[in-house]
């Protein structure tokens, strides 16, 4: 029969706090990024943000007006 070992089983739990804990630094996607090249084109062209979101609403995704302008803004580079 093998003894316990305390330390050895605080030193495994210890280690699962530590991945639990650990953030995730994933870039989250955006509905936005499927529509991206088509935004883009649109925009430069000379589309308002509400010409994009109605052409987005026909696409059946809903965003506001700032999170799309935010989006631009960000890629337009």
């Amino acid at each position: 029969m093998t003894e316990f070992d305390a330390a050895a089983e605080v030193a495994k739990l210890k280690a699962q706090t530590k991945a639990i804990r650990k953030r995730s630094y994933f870039r989250r996607i955006s509905m936005l990024d499927k529509y991206r090249g088509e935004l883009l084109t649109m925009y430069r062209a000379g589309a308002s943000g509400s010409e994009l979101l109605r052409w987005l609403k026909s696409k059946r995704v809903v965003c506001a007006h700032s999170t799309l302008s935010r989006y631009l803004n960000k890629h337009n580079g």
